[in-house]
């Protein structure tokens, strides 16, 4: 069969990628410039900056996971300071889940180690490249960051619990907010992990091409976590610790009733669910190139 070489062309046309004819070159920059990125660019922007964070010197990760438990604290600080405000309305979980956010705001933008954004960004090195070593690295990145995470909101509960940083009102404010933790069973808390860690490791995705919108996804997201009820492991040991160290419940509770089924659910959400997407829809790309 013999091809029209005029069609041939035409298609070759249909399938240009590049501006369109007619635009001056700083136009055709704007373009570029305003471009977002493909899922395969950001999927190499993400598997770049975890692979940075898999070669940081465990002190360093001691001290940023640290400073990061201590900051994501502040979401139920927020919380608490919200609902002592506001009245008891059926309106008022809805605006004092604004506080949750906070915690977020400052570690995220402040690149301080989380564990859930590790769910993703540590994940991608060892999906492009599964070889013993990443899988050791990302091994030695999880234990550093979790354990310095707990560490940080032991010590913020610890304060609030013994009155150190907040008035009674305040302190039972906290504790009041704290409550929701306690009221699931392990395998509840777990299933309620897996869509907390799914949206936070989108926060992660999305972050490429956010062009200065930064603060909007990560409030918007983590606010839908507050607003579901949904089991983050990080904030929410905050809570459990909190709850423990006032008497609430027992130390065996908070750690095998929210603490460990949290960090399942979230590492499900964040990578076996998220990064496992993230990475197979370029997987044939990556291979191609």
């Amino acid at each position: 069969m013999t091809v029209d070489p005029s069609t041939k062309g035409a298609d070759a046309e249909d399938r240009e990628s590049g501006p369109s004819e007619g635009l001056s070159d700083s136009e055709a920059e704007s373009v570029a410039e305003r471009k977002a990125g493909s899922a395969k660019v950001v999927h190499e922007v993400i598997r770049l900056q975890g692979d940075e964070e898999l070669d940081r010197p465990v002190l360093s990760l001691l001290f940023s996971g640290f400073a990061a438990g201590v900051a994501i604290s502040v979401s139920v600080l927020a919380e608490a300071f919200l609902v002592l405000a506001l009245p008891h309305a059926p309106w008022t979980k809805l605006v004092a889940s604004f506080g949750y956010c906070v915690g977020f705001v400052i570690v995220i933008i402040g690149n301080l180690q989380l564990f859930t954004e590790n769910t993703v960004t540590a994940v991608l090195p060892i999906a492009t490249h599964p070889t013993r070593r990443n899988l050791g690295r990302l091994a030695k990145l999880w234990i550093t960051v979790f354990g310095a995470n707990m560490a940080g909101t032991l010590l913020v509960a610890a304060l609030i619990a013994g009155g150190a940083i907040l008035s009674p009102e305040a302190r039972a404010s906290a504790i009041e907010v704290a409550a929701p933790v306690a009221a699931h069973d392990a395998w509840h808390t777990l299933l309620l992990g897996m869509p907390a860690g799914f949206l936070v490791a989108s926060i992660a995705w999305m972050m490429p091409n956010a062009r200065g919108s930064e603060f909007w996804i990560i409030v918007m997201i983590t606010y839908v976590i507050a607003i579901g009820g949904f089991s983050h492991v990080v904030a929410g040991s905050t809570e459990a610790w909190l709850l423990w160290l006032a008497g609430s419940i027992g130390l065996g509770k908070a750690i095998m009733g929210f603490i460990l089924p949290a960090l399942v659910g979230n590492i499900i959400g964040g990578t076996g669910l998220f990064a496992v997407i993230a990475h197979g829809q370029v997987r044939g790309e990556i291979k191609a190139g």
